[in-house]
Parts: structure tokens; C-alpha cells; sequence
């Protein structure tokens, strides 16, 4: 459905004006939740909205609602989470939790969770009709419910009793006779004992009462927000800086923000940081005490210091910060700084002993296990916000001495630890911390040593067709000269695939081109196979590095298919059987490639390619 202008598709644009509005209301604009959006296809044609015990609500962009309306939608999947709907305790049918998973079976005979559904769906539209938010989806008036209302067991227990379930149906944010609420075959539980509690429940009175409070303040014409000296998160850092000299000067460089209104803006669940910023942002709804803030404050101090910001280098983000997350927990279990936090962790005794980067590589065989794990930002959400192309919107200037110092100030730490043996620091941090004083290789070192691996050099021979020059003590003697062995026509040689669609530009192709061309002469290659490939193969034949470097008029520049160059260098008669092939791409390219024959691809450096390659990657800058 599209507007007269033919661009803007006007549910997509109701929707995010609905989302606007529910950011605009004090209560609802701090409740924790976590908006994704889909379309029919994912959703199905009538339901606007369903929400499931990870906190995950989704969002149905090709239903037709008004901006208030889906307003109405958001703050009634978020209520679910807020009056903890999906908690076994509030269920009918409740056992404890170790007594439930022995009487499962009785307890779904016991519940009948789709009634229960409908349950809290009247209990939530009765809310949102006192409050007077939104606009309901049905235009059945809520105040016709004649049992009690009061709480959502009664309206359970009157639905079994009177056995009209199918009269209240329409009070949901699905379709009529759906769930809006998905997990409810499997409740949720707290253990008492471990302070465990609902997060979503204690956000909501949190939020409730900060909203109350910031109404009545502004009514009368004051601040609600009074400034305390040091807040526990701070109280925290300082303890690095007086305690624990490793992480001291990290803590230093460090603005701690423990703001509530902050992290619901950026759906921070526990904690995350800005490293572009120097900014790390702790929400204080995760009930954190002091041995857990200094856990958690540690945790973001690595992310900084270890460089994962700069080391993700194309990978995926999300995935990248999960791997770093495994490894950096692992080590501060070993240190004891502070206490494990029950949210957002990610750790596993078994990965001990390895790096992030060696840890992703493995985590990328197996995505359905790793993918959309809880970070201490929230589920399938990085904790490191900023990274090294500023995708947070707040990179600034003093990027590189921020980068800078957060490399200093870990490998200072490290040296005053040891000198004052202020306590136990595992064998790979310590390795890392010092690796981050050795610059990186360069991409063109790693693709020199690429061609080596498949040109070894020329050997020389003798030859008196053009003698050298006669030595001195024996002037009768010709000697022999040195000169370069015959080189087998086509024998060493590689393909070259370049990608000329519209996604890239003159400068990069002529950039990556050149590098090619200089190795190519560098390691006595005569003549270089050349495919430019956009939607078609090109065949630009043989060429040799000058004409690559300079005489090379490149066609193409519609879509991205290479797989089609790959196939015409693999099945060319006159390209040998054991030549190897180099891809230059932005990697906007198919998500599924077939390369049989050796290869590598040279992308931009902060892009990826959509599938996972074979071949070596090598990232130019």
C-alpha cells in the first residue's frame, strides 16, 4: 500500500509514527521490551502484534492501524512483560519450580493458557482504558466485562466458570482466536534464594514511580532529578582507580552514566559502551549490587582496552561481541573481580584458553546456537555501541587518542600490576595486552605473502650468451651470467574477478587494481587473467600488469552476480587447472558462491561479504 507520491508506504509510516508516540509518554517510553519489525509474510495477514517471554516484541508493518492505535499496540505487549504474565507464580496452576517439572503434565491439564491469555488481555485493555492511552483495537467497550477486573486470576476464574471465552476474544493485539502472548507453555521462575527477580516487573515500578514523580514535579514547577555525589556505578569505578591498578587508568578515561532514561533510549538492558564516546552506561532498573558493578564495569573496561571496536575488522558485529564477551568473562571468573550477574551472561569454563578471534570462526558453524544470545546490552544486542566506523552516531575527533589511550593505559596497568602483584591475571590477557604494543600487519604484507604461497620466486641459471664481466686475476676466463629461467606461457599466472557493479566506486577498483598490478611485477607474473563481472562476465583475456595498472577501460556497473566470472575463469581451456583466483569486492554481492579452485577476496576494509568464505579475506584500508 503506497501513497500518491508512489515512495512512502503509509502503514510502514503510521507504525513509526505509533512508535513515536509511545516514546513520547513518560510511563511507557521507559518500560523495558525490545521492538522488531516484520512484515505478513513472517506475521500473517491479521495479527498486528505478539510479544514472547525473551522480551521480544514484533511488530506486523502491513497491518493497517493509526498511529494511535499502534501506540496502543506497543504499551499493551510491553504490560505483558510489566505485570509479569509469563511468570509461573502468577499462573494458575503454580507449583514451585522444583515440584513443577515433576507435575508438567498436570499443571497443563490445570492451566489453560490460552484463557489465561485472554485474561490478561482484558486485564491490560482495562488499564490502558483508565489510563486513557492509545486507541483500542476493538469496539467492544472494555466495560462490559461484567466479572472483576481487579486481577487477572479472577478474570481467569470467571472465563472457566461462565465458559464464554469465546465472547472476549478481541481485546488482544492478534487476530481474533490467536495468542499475542508466545512462551507460555513454558513459565518462567525465580529463585528466591539467588534474589532472582522479574526485571521487567521491577522496570515497570521503577518507571511508575519516576513518572509519577517527574508529573507532580512538573506541575509544580520543579526538578524531579536531585544530583547525589557519586552513584553506585561510580562508587565502583573509583574502586578500580584506588584498588586495582590493571583496570585503574581505564577507569580514569571513563565517564560512568547511570541514567535510566539513557538506556531505555538505547534499549540498554544491564550495561554497555561507547568507546568512541569513552562513555559507559549502567541502568540502575538491573538491581546490580556493588560486587556486580564491579564485574560488569570490568567487563566494559576489556572491550575498550582489548581493542574489540577495531578487531571486529568485517565480522559480524552482534556475533564479534559475543565471541569477546565469552572470552573476557572467562578471564575476569579466573581474576575474581567482583561477582557474576545472573543477566546478560555469557560464559562457558569450556572455552577457556582461547582468542575471541578463534572462538568466532568457530562460532560461525553453528549461528542457530550463538545467534541472539543475551549480552548485558540485551538479547541479539552488542554491549560495545561504539565501534571503529562510528556506527553509533557519536564519533568525534578524538577517536584515534581515545584508541590510543585505552591501548597506554592497559599496557601501563599491566606493568604496575605485576610490580605491586596486586593478584592473578590469566596467561591470554596478558598476551593480548601485550600484543596490543606490536602494530597489526598490513593488508598488503598479508597478500604478499598470499602470492608467495603460489609463486615462488624465479630461480636463476648460468648463461654465456651475454657473459659478465671477466675477473681481474684471470682476464682469459669468461664467467658466466645470471639470468632469469624461461617462464612457460600462461604456466604462472592467477585470475582476477572485479567486481564493477554500481556499488563501487572508480577510486576503489583503480586502488584495488593497482595493488594487484605491483605484485603481480613483484613476483615475475608476465600477464594476468582479467574477468570484470557487474550482472554478465566480461572477459578482459590476458593482460599484462601494466595494462592492468593503467590501460584498463572497466565495463559493467548494474548488478552484483559474480558467480558467473568465477565460472568463466574455472571453465576457460586456456587458464591453468591449478591457477588461483582473486576477488575484488565491496561484498554486495549473492549470499551463496561456488569457487572450486584456490581463491581469497580483497574487500574494503569495514565490509563483509554474506556468506562465510572458503578463502582467505584480506580487508584494505
Amino acid at each position: 500500500m503506497k501513497s500518491k507520491k508512489g515512495n512512502i508506504n503509509v502503514n510502514r509510516q503510521s507504525l513509526e509514527n505509533g512508535i513515536a508516540l509511545y516514546k513520547s509518554n513518560p510511563l511507557f517510553s521507559r518500560l523495558q521490551g525490545y521492538l522488531y519489525i516484520y512484515d505478513k509474510s513472517r506475521m500473517g495477514k491479521k495479527s498486528a502484534a505478539y510479544v514472547d517471554s525473551y522480551g521480544c516484541i514484533y511488530l506486523n508493518q502491513d497491518v493497517a492501524l493509526m498511529a494511535a492505535q499502534w501506540a496502543y499496540v506497543i504499551a499493551h505487549c510491553k504490560l505483558h512483560l510489566a505485570f509479569g504474565h509469563f511468570d509461573g507464580e502468577k499462573m494458575p496452576g503454580y507449583w514451585k519450580k522444583d515440584s513443577f517439572e515433576k507435575k508438567k503434565d498436570e499443571w497443563k491439564v490445570n492451566c489453560n493458557t490460552y484463557i489465561w491469555n485472554v485474561a490478561c488481555d482484558i486485564y491490560i485493555a482495562r488499564f490502558l482504558h483508565d489510563i486513557k492511552f492509545g486507541a483500542p483495537l476493538s469496539m467492544t467497550p472494555i466495560m462490559s466485562f461484567p466479572g472483576s477486573m481487579t486481577d487477572e486470576k479472577k478474570i481467569y476464574q470467571y472465563l472457566i466458570d461462565e465458559g464464554c471465552v469465546e465472547q472476549y476474544q478481541e481485546f488482544g493485539t492478534s487476530y481474533v482466536g490467536g495468542w499475542d502472548m508466545q512462551g507460555l507453555d513454558k513459565p518462567l521462575f525465580y529463585d528466591e534464594a539467588k534474589h532472582e527477580k522479574n526485571s521487567y516487573v521491577l522496570a515497570f515500578a521503577y518507571a511508575l514511580a519516576d513518572s509519577v514523580s517527574h508529573v507532580v514535579s512538573t506541575a509544580g514547577g520543579h526538578d524531579s532529578i536531585t544530583s547525589k555525589k557519586y552513584t553506585q556505578s561510580q562508587k565502583a569505578a573509583m574502586w578500580f582507580i584506588n584498588h586495582y591498578p590493571l583496570l585503574g587508568g581505564l577507569a580514569s578515561g571513563f565517564r560512568v552514566i547511570e541514567d535510566y532514561h539513557v538506556c531505555i533510549e538505547n534499549d540498554i538492558s544491564v550495561a554497555a559502551v561507547d568507546v568512541t564516546c569513552g562513555e559507559i552506561y549502567v541502568n540502575p532498573a538491573a538491581g546490580l549490587n556493588m560486587e556486580e558493578l564491579k564485574f560488569v564495569l570490568a567487563h566494559e573496561f576489556l572491550h575498550a582496552g582489548l581493542q574489540h571496536h577495531e578487531r571486529c575488522q568485517g565480522r559480524d558485529h552482534e556475533l564479534w561481541n559475543i565471541a569477546c564477551d565469552y572470552v573476557i568473562n572467562g578471564w575476569l571468573q579466573e581474576m575474581q573481580i567482583g561477582k557474576m550477574p545472573e543477566r546478560g551472561l555469557l560464559y562457558d569454563e569450556s572455552l577457556k584458553n582461547i582468542s575471541a578471534e578463534s572462538l568466532y570462526d568457530r562460532m560461525v558453524k553453528d549461528l542457530k546456537k550463538y545467534a541472539k544470545l543475551e549480552t548485558f546490552r540485551g538479547y541479539g544486542k552488542g554491549d560495545i555501541i561504539g565501534d571503529a566506523k562510528g556506527s553509533s552516531g557519536f564519533r568525534n575527533s578524538s577517536t584515534t587518542s581515545l584508541d590510543d589511550f585505552y591501548k597506554s593505559a592497559l599496557q601501563s596497568g599491566l606493568e604496575y600490576h605485576n610490580q605491586q602483584g596486586r593478584g592473578y591475571i590469566p596467561a591470554g590477557l596478558i598476551e593480548e595486552i601485550r600484543a596490543l604494543a606490536v602494530p597489526p600487519i598490513p593488508w598488503d604484507v598479508e597478500l604478499a605473502r598470499w602470492f608467495d604461497c603460489h609463486f615462488d620466486p624465479v630461480e636463476k641459471k648460468r648463461s654465456y650468451a651475454r657473459p659478465s664481466r671477466r675477473q681481474g686475476s684471470t682476464p682469459d676466463i669468461p664467467r658466466p651470467n645470471y639470468v632469469k629461467g624461461d617462464i612457460p606461457e600462461n604456466s604462472r599466472t592467477f585470475g582476477v574477478v572485479v567486481d564493477t557493479s554500481g556499488s563501487m566506486g572508480v577510486k576503489l577498483i583503480g586502488y584495488a587494481l593497482g595493488a594487484i598490478a605491483s605484485y603481480a611485477a613483484a613476483k615475475e607474473v608476465p600477464l594476468v587473467r582479467v574477468v570484470f563481472c557487474d550482472a554478465c562476465a566480461y572477459d578482459a583475456g590476458y593482460l599484462s600488469p601494466e595494462e592492468i595498472a593503467g590501460r584498463v577501460r572497466v565495463k559493467g556497473g548494474g548488478g552484483t552476480v559474480l558467480q558467473p566470472g568465477v565460472d568463466l575463469l574455472e571453465n576457460a581451456a586456456d587458464f591453468p587447472k591449478d591457477g588461483p583466483v582473486l576477488i575484488i569486492t565491496d561484498g554486495r554481492i549473492e549470499e551463496h558462491m561456488t569457487i572450486r579452485r584456490k581463491h581469497a577476496f580483497l574487500i574494503p576494509k569495514g565490509k563483509r561479504l554474506p556468506f562465510r568464505p572458503r578463502g582467505e579475506v584480506f580487508y584494505f584500508s
